[in-house]
């Protein structure tokens, strides 16, 4: 088994790489994405496929938004863009890279720092109004600490909107999956460092995959009340094409969380 890897680490090197070949999580908005947005004519992706509501977001003007786990140039300098305070927070040094490109190019402001995002001890308390955390957390095998410091870097009566995998897209068989054939064979929690051996990791995803964690619903959406979040929004979405699951259920949540 894969045990005893700096998971962090090795999940900022394949993020890195991942930037380097042009993954679809990493191109940057565009100019003109940009100007629309300094209109008030914008939208981003939580999920893969479905456009967050406009209601799930208060308005932008001098607001103090966390992009959590959200580096590569798509959401952040559009929020700046809409007039927020913006701080893009990654593991990822070239994720990063991307919002101060757009911001470069585009004249935004917005701060980027480096980190874990399961350890926001760099915030004081309250620094926050609004936190928007895409589908990322797949790639910490906790979830629970990324809820914990989310909630206290909040301001009270703030939002944060989450994107996250349902686990049941982690259970399925991998070979079978290959001829379109649905069929459960890991346990859920779920981790390519421990449920697969290294070899099966290699096989299946190469060298350059970061490191995909399953969690439970209790700790993806329970962790979130656990912690005092009160959930008062949630959608399901898909992502067609990409594996025969999707034909049959939705398997990207999102949730809109309110610190009460």
């Amino acid at each position: 088994m894969t045990v005893h890897m700096d998971i962090t680490a090795f999940n900022k090197k394949a993020w890195n790489w991942q930037v380097d070949n042009n993954n679809p999580w990493t191109i940057p908005v565009t100019s003109e994405a940009v100007n629309k947005a300094r209109n008030g004519e914008w939208s981003v992706l939580l999920t893969p496929e479905k456009p967050v509501p406009s209601s799930w977001f208060p308005k932008m003007t001098n607001l103090q938004v966390l992009a959590l786990a959200s580096g590569g140039g798509q959401q952040a300098p559009l929020f700046a863009a809409a007039g927020a305070k913006v701080t893009v927070f990654d593991n990822s040094p070239s994720q990063l890279a991307q919002d101060r490109m757009v911001a470069d190019r585009d004249k935004l402001a917005l701060t980027t720092v480096e980190g874990d995002m399961a350890d926001l001890s760099c915030f004081a308390d309250s620094s926050f109004d609004f936190i928007f955390h895409p589908c990322s957390n797949c790639f910490v095998p906790d979830v629970k600490p990324v809820w914990k410091e989310a909630y206290r870097v909040l301001k009270k009566g703030g939002t944060m909107i989450a994107g996250f995998c349902n686990p049941v897209l982690f259970t399925i068989d991998l070979d079978l999956e290959k001829q379109g054939i649905v069929q459960m064979k890991y346990k859920v929690p779920f981790s390519d460092a421990t449920s697969l051996t290294e070899e099966e990791r290699l096989k299946y995803f190469g060298p350059n995959e970061p490191l995909n964690f399953g969690h439970t619903l209790q700790d993806l959406i329970g962790g979130q009340t656990d912690v005092g979040f009160a959930i008062t929004g949630f959608y399901e979405d898909s992502w067609k094409g990409t594996a025969p699951i999707h034909d049959f259920l939705p398997c990207f949540i999102a949730t809109r969380a309110l610190k009460i």
